[in-house]
């Protein structure tokens, strides 16, 4: 006589979390206990000898629509002067010579030919001027 078993059980389709709760309640005790133990990481930062120079202002080279140049040193006066390509390249030099990286930006009035602005940048590379930038009005002013 054979007794059959597998009338008498059931299909179980849940699960019991109980023992995962109880693995997780210990690790947070671990990690409770445990972490006023542990020390955090000491960041050295590098000292500095001295302070930064504030950047200098560029100098501004207008080309106006005539072709004549204008020289703008903010960091003497605000006012423009009339100047000659080489009376241009002097005070660049001149400038450069108190500080190598002066930067030189050129302004020139909308109707200028885009030629005229290319020869004022090539004669300034030419001359060893090694940062020089474009100026432009934002729009909607």
């Amino acid at each position: 006589m054979l007794i059959d078993r597998r009338v008498g059980r059931r299909l179980m389709n849940q699960i019991n979390v109980v023992p995962y709760i109880d693995v997780m309640l210990v690790l947070l005790v671990i990690f409770m206990v445990t972490a006023p133990l542990i020390n955090p990481g000491q960041i050295e930062l590098p000292s500095v000898g001295k302070t930064s120079d504030p950047p200098l202002q560029p100098m501004e080279v207008s080309v106006r629509t005539d072709g004549a140049l204008w020289l703008r040193d903010r960091s003497r006066s605000s006012e423009e002067r009339k100047v000659t390509r080489n009376e241009l390249i002097a005070a660049i030099r001149q400038k450069q010579k108190q500080n190598p990286e002066q930067a030189v930006v050129i302004a020139a009035d909308k109707d200028v030919r885009y030629e005229a602005v290319l020869e004022v940048m090539d004669m300034l590379q030419s001359n060893q001027v090694r940062r020089i930038g474009l100026l432009a009005k934002p729009r909607g002013r």
